[in-house]
């Protein structure tokens, strides 16, 4: 098993998501004692916004400035790690109704046309089908149970459309939410993900069995 572990907090050593993806990561690890696991910290070592210079690799023209070859590195380091992984594990803390800026920088670079989707005649088709996908998402307040909730919430349901348009269906979501509501709820939301992770991750174990 090839686990990619991506956080993108802001919040360092105070962060609930890297918590949670650390616990995910390491109930992957412990059934699967030949994992291997790359880490990546958006929040340390996040790619550029695209712009005219990082843009490359959707015109599909040649790099002709060395600033234009290290883009076109970068994308293909990130992408290529991507598609290289069984399961990935994604920290996804709720900032502004939405995710991290970082985060969503690093989606810019993996979603490249011929990499991970292409368009047919029958429409999209995404092309890194096969993995799973855990996302650790975490929230200030609760959002899940209210119609006006989920209307504000462009989260956990923008990265099931993302990576769903990729080919991944297979997303799991640890939810930890109200988590800033005072020391009760966010106990509660701690151990309603931890119940999550074990499931997460159960079922990413049994795939992999079954791959195996």
């Amino acid at each position: 098993m090839q686990v990619l572990h991506i956080d993108s907090s802001i919040t360092g050593a105070a962060s609930v998501s890297r918590q949670l993806t650390a616990q995910t990561v390491a109930a992957l690890v412990a059934a699967n004692p030949g994992a291997k696991v790359e880490y990546l910290d958006l929040a340390v070592d996040a790619p550029d916004h695209l712009n005219a210079v990082s843009m490359g690799f959707r015109t599909g023209q040649a790099a002709t400035t060395e600033a234009e070859r290290a883009q076109n590195a970068i994308s293909e380091a990130l992408v290529s790690q991507f598609l290289a992984a069984d399961v990935v594990v994604v920290g996804a803390p709720f900032y502004n109704f939405t995710i991290s800026s970082q985060l969503k920088a690093w989606i810019d670079r993996i979603a490249q046309g011929g990499r991970t989707f292409r368009y047919t005649a029958a429409g999209p088709e995404g092309l890194a089908k096969g993995k799973k996908v855990i996302v650790a998402s975490t929230r200030g307040g609760v959002y899940s149970t209210s119609e006006m909730g989920q209307a504000l919430e462009h989260q956990e349901s923008y990265l099931k459309t993302v990576f769903g348009f990729l080919g991944i269906t297979d997303v799991s979501i640890v939810r930890a939410e109200g988590v800033a509501m005072g020391d009760e709820s966010k106990a509660k939301a701690l151990e309603s993900a931890r119940s999550d992770i074990v499931r997460a991750a159960a079922a990413a174990n049994q795939e992999a069995a079954i791959a195996a």
